[in-house]
């Protein structure tokens, strides 16, 4: 892993994240109470003893710098980094990236170096633990110019995926985006046979499902990228290199989740909050990094908690219910409290006393006496008392408030909103 370099692609607009994105990028959202997308294939590399990392940004990422520069810093013995290429403007280039390829290309100088051998490419906003070393072995052993991570899925989860076809030694030989009829499914099956050989069993599983991960020789890479104007790795580069270089899969049979929606996202926090989740946080071979704050333990006086994450530097009154959620970092949480199937971000920041007496806002955290309901609260929300925090009409979507919306059947409050005592939500006309 030496002579590999990892680029973390972290600039998109997250638009199908909003409102969760709408004052950060989408590999800054917080996860499981503590962490940030950006911690799960930095942590990847990491464990993977890949410790060359840049991150490629452009969007909203302010909390995305501050949040990797306070975390990841390697020993001065080491010869390892996590450094950020924001987009910017050079004398060779003035424009934003046009897309994952593109914010590649735009910072070839990286990685056309002599003792780069190969290049990783990843997503910032995904939720798997892998060790790449096993997929440069892959890589390696098969000769390829170009290695892509492959999930096996059943027939029914193939709509919603890049699904490619492989000979008998584990060539791609064919992709297809979101197939949906079982005329273009036909086009890309792969033989269950083949899966079983590398030691997983298929399961009825004959679709091997893209990851969006790949390893690329770097010589491959920039010969790609420098020939063409092609702006996305997906749905251009890969195919391409189909059909004119060697791409071999690397099969993975673990947990993967692409945060790409607010009802994924919000469905993956809850998971984690099960009793045996399919996604592991405690490891002792590869824990999760995120950046240490040095906050007290959760302080809980007479709760009933049932299948939920609560982080560090909480404070839990009497007489609350949590039922199948996460409680994120500081989060206040006052007498008589209802939480049913929600995620709490908590705040990055503790109210001082003298602001809690002097303001006429409620104080961070929850009020007294409220019901949280199939709802995701952004940091820093300040709710009263009494207020009933849950989707009472049964919308799929609404227009966006001062406060919060609707998206995917789940109400989402906004970072820093305010809710006065007694709120209940209320969309606006159309």
């Amino acid at each position: 892993m030496r002579n590999t370099i990892a680029l973390v692609l972290g600039g998109g607009r997250g638009s199908r994240l909003y409102p969760l994105t709408k004052y950060r990028s989408k590999p800054a959202v917080p996860v499981a109470g503590k962490y940030r997308l950006i911690d799960i294939p930095l942590s990847n590399c990491i464990n993977s003893n890949l410790k060359r990392i840049y991150v490629l940004t452009q969007f909203n990422s302010v909390s995305l710098h501050r949040h990797i520069r306070q975390t990841y810093r390697f020993s001065s013995f080491e010869a390892g980094f996590v450094e950020i290429l924001a987009a910017q403007q050079t004398l060779e280039k003035s424009d934003w990236y046009q897309g994952t390829a593109d914010a590649v290309r735009k910072n070839l100088r990286y990685v056309n170096q002599p003792d780069v051998d190969h290049v990783l490419v990843l997503s910032g906003d995904q939720l798997y633990r892998t060790d790449f070393s096993e997929m440069l072995a892959t890589h390696r052993q098969s000769g390829a110019d170009v290695t892509i991570a492959t999930l096996p899925v059943q027939r029914r989860d193939a709509s919603s995926l890049g699904i490619m076809r492989v000979d008998d030694h584990g060539q791609v030989t064919g992709f297809l985006e979101k197939p949906q009829t079982e005329k273009d499914l036909s086009l890309v099956l792969s033989d269950p046979a083949w899966i079983d050989s590398q030691g997983i069993k298929s399961r009825g599983r004959d679709c091997l499902a893209s990851m969006g991960i790949y390893l690329f020789n770097r010589e491959t890479l920039v010969d790609v990228l420098t020939k063409t104007n092609y702006h996305d790795f997906g749905k251009e580069v890969f195919p391409a290199s189909i059909r004119s270089r060697k791409v071999q899969a690397h099969l993975f049979d673990g947990y993967w989740e692409d945060i790409g929606t607010i009802r994924a996202f919000f469905q993956a926090n809850l998971d984690l909050a099960q009793r045996h989740p399919q996604f592991e946080l405690e490891t002792a071979t590869a824990p999760i990094f995120t950046r240490a704050r040095y906050l007290p333990p959760a302080r809980i006086d007479e709760a009933t908690i049932r299948h939920s994450l609560v982080a560090e530097g909480c404070t839990i009154g009497r007489n609350v219910v949590i039922d199948n959620s996460v409680i994120g970092l500081r989060c206040r949480i006052a007498d008589d409290v209802t939480i049913r199937n929600s995620i709490l971000m908590g705040a990055d920041s503790y109210d001082s006393p003298t602001a809690q007496r002097e303001s006429a806002i409620p104080p961070l955290g929850v009020g007294q006496g409220t019901v949280i309901e199939n709802a995701i609260i952004d940091k820093g929300a300040r709710i009263g008392r009494d207020t009933r925090v849950l989707n009472q009409q049964q919308l799929d979507t609404s227009p966006e408030t001062v406060e919060a919306m609707i998206v995917d059947g789940i109400l989402v409050v906004e970072r820093d909103a305010v809710l006065p005592d007694g709120w209940r939500f209320t969309p606006p006309e159309v």
